[in-house]
């Protein structure tokens, strides 16, 4: 189970507002503006805000996860950035194989 305080990893198409408060998504930066970046996690979107000093950082195609909090919207939820951590160098393949392993194992 996890602790009040951790960040639940979710497919964005997973996330249930009403209960999912905090979470961790993980995708491909496709859209940036001033305040938001848009995550695409292979099946779905999310706008998720950042702070400035995060947001100078971001590019587009950059592959992050992103650890935030829900909030309600009129598109059903964005998320609201915590921390966002820049995954480009990772082996996504290896990451997909593992991330498929602890989903048969329940983990």
């Amino acid at each position: 189970m996890p602790y009040k305080n951790s960040f639940v990893k979710k497919k964005i198409e997973e996330i249930n507002p009403d209960i999912d408060y905090r979470v961790k998504v993980v995708g491909l930066i496709v859209d940036k503006t001033d305040d938001t970046i848009v995550i695409d996690d292979g099946n779905s979107k999310v706008r998720v805000f950042v702070d400035m000093d995060i947001m100078e950082k971001m590019e587009i195609h950059q592959f992050v996860a992103v650890f935030g909090s829900t909030i309600p919207s009129d598109r059903g939820f964005d998320l609201k950035a915590h921390a966002v951590q820049n995954l480009s160098g990772l082996d996504l393949n290896l990451y997909k194989r593992v991330d498929d392993l602890y989903k048969i194992l329940g983990v």
